[in-house]
């Protein structure tokens, strides 16, 4: 499944955030988006999602306009992962997942057999069946973490927005989302990814797509791209980039 923006702009107030941003994905990709704050990484994942839709330009999944499709359509195509998520109520995991399938549930309906075998199927995928009976809250950062790609798995959905999915984990934890990630990826998924960290854009993703100030101004495969300019220009800071590592100047 192909994932096109072409020539998107948008704002808030007439305070321009996107301007004039075109990139293309295919399934089996994964991609970091790499930026600042407010260099507009969460704004494109809004339109993506169909959250926002007073944009200009366009934004197609297998060539068909995304602002036709309403949106349960729109949530069988993309999961949203996002950087944490606190549910009201002590959900275990296995209800979690199941979640995912909600837009293919009517308002009023339960899920069925083949929903729950969507979310069995997503929870094995990851490798976490053994938690499937354990409280949502009562789990590591890095295990909620796949619990929420588990929801969007279960959706069905061949392409998956992640949004700074390991801002609030240990280094270890950090290193299980994105390498499950990257087995995502081989399973035909293309993922988007937003980060603030460089190197994660170097040791996980084949492609990187730079933003700032709302305009995409790198674009290829990380380790092509990512040098000590382009660092500068996103952050404001000198850095060493050699041997697959982004090293501060001190």
């Amino acid at each position: 499944m192909d994932l096109k923006v072409e020539k998107l702009c948008f704002g808030y107030d007439k305070l321009p955030v996107l301007s004039e941003l075109s990139f293309s994905m295919e399934g089996g990709s994964l991609t970091a988006l790499l930026g600042a704050n407010g260099a507009g990484k969460s704004t494109l994942f809004k339109c993506i999602l169909g959250l926002l839709k007073k944009y200009t330009g366009r934004i197609e999944i297998d060539a068909k306009d995304t602002k036709t499709l309403s949106a349960r359509q729109l949530s069988r195509l993309i999961g949203y992962i996002p950087q944490s998520h606190y549910p009201v109520f002590q959900y275990s995991v296995a209800d979690m997942v199941l979640m995912g399938t909600a837009p293919q549930i009517g308002a009023l309906g339960a899920p069925k057999a083949q929903q729950r075998e969507q979310a069995r199927f997503a929870l094995e995928l990851l490798g976490i069946n053994e938690l499937a009976r354990r409280s949502f809250m009562r789990l590591s950062g890095g295990e909620q973490q796949l619990v929420l790609i588990a929801r969007a798995l279960a959706q069905q959905a061949q392409i998956l927005l992640m949004d700074e999915p390991t801002s609030n984990l240990d280094f270890g934890n950090q290193h299980l989302v994105l390498s499950t990630a990257q087995r995502l990826k081989k399973e035909g998924y293309a993922v988007l990814l937003s980060t603030h960290n460089p190197q994660q854009a170097l040791l996980y993703a084949d492609r990187l797509i730079a933003l700032k100030n709302g305009t995409i101004i790198a674009d290829g495969a990380p380790v092509d791209v990512l040098d000590s300019e382009l660092i500068e220009r996103l952050y404001g800071i000198k850095a060493d980039v050699k041997e697959g590592s982004v090293i501060p100047r001190l």
